[in-house]
């Protein structure tokens, strides 16, 4: 009889396995920036960012995170984190918001939004985070 943490199908591992496959290994930080690992000067330099408004374009809270539609013409989206959404209610498609750009390292050519508020509510059913995800 084989050992609990053996699969009997090669290629793949058991609960046990996964659960243990990251001790010995190395694992690449995300290039996400969030508030949790965002540095003092990072966070200092994009509290001075002015404030700018734009538009949910899309949103996921299973992945947490989503894009925001700059109302500036022929600005890219930016990049949106759960983590950097101000106040109780997750944003849907085409919620007005405010929010402040923050480079995102290594080489701060591209931009994330944070302290992101929602300033009017698009047409929709809006849940709260405290709601169970659907």
């Amino acid at each position: 009889m084989a050992s609990p943490s053996i699969s009997p199908v090669k290629d793949k591992p058991s609960p046990v396995d996964h659960a243990n496959m990251h001790m010995g290994t190395f694992l690449i930080p995300s290039p996400i920036v969030t508030r949790r690992t965002r540095t003092s000067s990072t966070s200092r330099m994009a509290s001075n960012a002015p404030i700018k408004k734009g538009h949910i374009s899309q949103f996921d809270r299973c992945k947490g995170h989503g894009f925001i539609t700059p109302d500036e013409e022929g600005k890219p989206e930016i990049f949106c984190h759960v983590s950097d959404i101000e106040g109780e209610i997750i944003p849907i498609h085409g919620d007005l918001v405010t929010y402040k750009e923050c480079p995102v390292p290594p080489k701060k050519t591209k931009v994330q939004a944070i302290e992101v508020t929602i300033l009017s509510l698009a047409p929709g059913k809006h849940l709260k985070w405290e709601d169970p995800a659907k």
